[in-house]
């Protein structure tokens, strides 16, 4: 079986509102399944590459490196902007930061602060806010704060699953 390329994948984003709870306690949840993948290997396991992917420090740290984003988008909203900042699709930021040379520790701890604070401001979110509705602008969809929580949580765990596909090469 072929995994979808997180660049082909389709979302339909017609959630209640109501749902940011149970989303949010997904997104709470990434930190935690990183740390349980990740404990006890080496770092020689931590940085080693398969088939010109990135390693699974790479991986985490891309997680890292995206929630500067998440964080504008929620700016976005507040903003009342009619298109959601872009990704930069080439991933320069993570092509640059040499996460291989970073203490694993540190990602995970950088991490799970930035997320706590990703959440927090979802949470504290008026309710005319979390109902405001953005263009994303690479899936020209409309979104509102709790479909890009969830379009997050799936970022998350298309970058976690392929976390494990590598620890099963290993």
């Amino acid at each position: 079986m072929q995994r979808t390329k997180w660049i082909d994948r389709k979302f339909i984003f017609d959630f209640p509102e109501g749902w940011i709870f149970n989303i949010l306690e997904r997104l709470r949840g990434t930190a935690v399944r990183m740390e349980h993948l990740v404990k006890n290997l080496s770092h020689d396991h931590l940085t080693r590459k398969a088939n010109d992917s990135w390693s699974i420090q790479e991986h985490i740290g891309h997680l890292l490196d995206l929630e500067e984003l998440h964080e504008g988008r929620i700016d976005d909203f507040l903003a009342r902007e009619k298109i959601l900042r872009a990704a930069d699709m080439t991933n320069a930021k993570t092509l640059a930061a040499n996460h291989n040379n970073s203490n694993v520790q540190q990602l995970l701890n950088d991490f799970k602060k930035s997320r706590e604070r990703f959440i927090k401001r979802i949470k504290t979110m008026d309710d005319e806010t979390q109902n405001f509705k953005s263009l994303h602008p690479r899936l020209k969809i409309m979104m509102r704060p709790v479909d890009m929580a969830y379009f997050t949580a799936e970022h998350d765990d298309h970058h976690l699953a392929s976390i494990r596909i590598l620890l099963e090469k290993l």
